[in-house]
């Protein structure tokens, strides 16, 4: 149990940590108070997951995960390709919306391998991709 305890919550400290990452990439190109208002919002939530995360993580003596370095150069670029042509806060919301929808993929994908986890970490588990879905239905109105 512990095993998979320790592989799920690293995971989701690497999804954490790669959404964070994602929103500070899209930050300078928004142009509606509101959009940026919801996705400062997001971050925060996505910090106070990260925090709790984290905590789980030093309980079990683990230093947790970073998201993997193509992952996040991938996104960087994709980020930048969409972006520097159209500065528009569409594309902002498209990219973010995205990325969201991979990260509950990814959540539940590892939610069914690590399946031995204890409840505590599949709890924050689905907190996350709670997050993640609220965060894609707000973002609606701006696609």
């Amino acid at each position: 149990m512990e095993d998979d305890t320790i592989k799920l919550l690293r995971e989701c400290n690497a999804g954490v940590k790669m959404g964070i990452s994602s929103l500070d990439d899209v930050m300078d190109h928004v142009r509606d108070e509101s959009l940026r208002n919801l996705l400062v919002k997001s971050k925060e939530t996505h910090c106070e997951l990260g925090s709790e995360t984290h905590q789980y993580l030093m309980k079990c003596q683990d230093d947790g995960k970073e998201p993997g370095t193509m992952a996040k150069m991938m996104s960087w670029m994709k980020t930048n390709m969409k972006l520097g042509g159209e500065d528009s806060d569409r594309v902002v919301a498209d990219l973010v919306t995205d990325g969201c929808n991979m990260g509950v993929k990814f959540l539940y994908k590892y939610l069914h391998q690590y399946q031995a986890a204890d409840q505590d970490s599949k709890k924050l588990t689905e907190k996350i991709i709670r997050a993640e879905e609220s965060l894609i239905k707000d973002l609606r109105e701006y696609l």
